[in-house]
């Protein structure tokens, strides 16, 4: 098994080294790619150096199986025909492909099976609060249609890149500091602060980020479920949280809704009010699952049912979940 990773550099193409690692993804030769601000930069992995190529149009994905590909949109669409002609299966992390109709938008957990079915020999990989918010849907949705999804995300610092983490610990010390602040990769000062906006604004007055969360869902779901996000930027570090509320068709109690997340497949309940006990970033960084708590009956509607999750935006949000598709279609013989 040869695999390779585009764009090795940034926060998600670490993070992809470490879940290789860490899951002891069966490969037996690692090829690094780069742009040429990061070529020829060395990373050990497994005790072995590997220094960056510079991605280039050449046979250098030839007897790649596996590409995992985190270097922006642009990259990816520029790049997709050179990494697959040899028949490597481009798992990417990027928007670029998402909504086309010959792509498979895959979170394991949910929709593992339609990673077989891939006319162009890409997956890919969703946005990471879809990933996050559908994870956590899918144990309810088999207990009762999902009609409408109100969702509020609390998008810490990570889900804009290493650089954005950075700004932030600086914006922290010059504040403290009595220094002007940085500001550069937000649209404002996040430190102290919340920005009501993740990506740009559309036709609708909703962010791209938001809408993402509307046609992402539907597309991994296979379901007319309506979403409607409201994307909020806080100043956390790493793992994004959501405060979901969902409308099913027929009544879902509190009890059968732990039951079926206590269950589900990449969910972990962490649920004791009593005892103050619900997800926060700060303690979830760096973990696998999706976690849930604060589950309620909502006090406007029968049907309807409200609940908080936390979810590593990097780890989950982005390689994990790329990682698992992988690991699926290996265990499957679909490679």
């Amino acid at each position: 098994m040869k695999v390779a990773i585009v764009g090795v550099s940034g926060a998600v193409g670490q993070e992809f080294l470490r879940v290789l690692d860490e899951r002891n993804f069966p490969l037996d030769e690692l090829v690094l790619f780069g742009s040429k601000r990061s070529a020829g930069t060395k990373y050990t992995f497994r005790g072995k150096e590997i220094e960056v190529k510079l991605l280039q149009h050449n046979d250098d994905f030839k007897g790649v199986d596996i590409a995992f590909t985190s270097a922006g949109a642009g990259t990816s669409k520029e790049f997709e025909k050179t990494i697959t002609k040899y028949g490597a299966v481009m798992i990417d992390n990027s928007s670029a492909f998402r909504m086309d109709n010959d792509v498979p938008l895959v979170v394991p957990e949910v929709n593992a099976e339609d990673a077989k079915d891939r006319p162009r020999g890409v997956i890919a990989n969703p946005n990471c609060t879809t990933i996050q918010m559908v994870v956590a849907l899918k144990p309810i949705e088999q207990l009762s249609h999902i009609k409408k999804v109100h969702v509020a995300t609390y998008q810490a610092a990570s889900g804009a890149g290493a650089a954005a983490m950075d700004e932030l610990y600086e914006q922290y010390r010059q504040v403290l500091a009595n220094e002007p602040v940085t500001v550069d990769k937000f649209a404002y000062q996040l430190a102290f602060n919340l920005i009501p906006q993740v990506d740009v604004f559309t036709e609708n007055d909703y962010t791209k980020e938001e809408m993402k969360m509307f046609n992402e869902t539907r597309k991994i779901m296979h379901s007319d479920v309506a979403v409607s996000a409201t994307c909020v930027r806080v100043p956390a570090l790493r793992a994004h949280s959501e405060s979901i509320w969902i409308e099913t068709e027929s009544p879902v109690s509190v009890e059968e809704a732990r039951e079926a997340f206590a269950k589900a497949d990449g969910v972990v309940l962490k649920d004791t009010p009593a005892e103050k006990e619900y997800p926060m970033p700060l303690f979830l960084a760096g973990e696998d699952p999706v976690y849930v708590g604060r589950i309620r009956k909502d006090l406007t509607d029968e049907c309807g049912l409200t609940f908080w999750t936390v979810s590593d935006q990097i780890k989950k949000g982005a390689a994990l979940n790329a990682v698992q598709i992988a690991e699926y279609l290996i265990k499957e013989n679909n490679i």
